[in-house]
């Protein structure tokens, strides 16, 4: 195996944060959330602020998802992660997860999955779960 490409939600569930967010921005700045790029053009960085000072009570790091992350590391794999979330959120949750010094390559958004297995080349293993991660050897 040269390179495995990690869904966001096999190292730790961003939903919550994202969840809540999305909650606390309608709430508070009154706009329609699905529509956040027209009513709240900052948001991504409203997000990312608001991701950084609650990612210690979302995220903790699972010593197991941590072992295999530096058990591929070690053999060589490439290790890339894709997700849906945000930029910000996605780079928040790596480095809270103790996954972001143990990945090679991050995408994130619509098409993430894609573009990552282009960037990885052909043959990579694609991870979807947690035990899927820890299954690899």
């Amino acid at each position: 195996m040269k390179a495995v490409a990690v869904e966001l939600g096999a190292l730790g569930d961003v939903e919550p944060l994202w969840h809540d967010w999305v909650d606390d921005a309608a709430r508070r700045f009154r706009v329609d959330v699905t529509a956040l790029d027209e009513q709240l053009p900052n948001w991504p960085e409203l997000l990312e602020r608001y991701a950084e000072e609650r990612a210690p009570v979302y995220f903790r790091r699972d010593a197991d998802v941590t072992g295999a992350l530096r058990r591929l590391q070690a053999a060589g794999v490439r290790v890339g992660v894709f997700g849906s979330a945000p930029e910000g959120l996605t780079r928040i949750a790596l480095s809270h997860l103790g996954a972001d010094g143990r990945v090679d390559v991050v995408e994130f958004g619509a098409g993430a999955r894609e573009r990552l297995l282009e960037k990885l080349g052909e043959g990579a293993t694609v991870v979807e779960t947690r035990a899927q991660l820890l299954a690899l050897r």
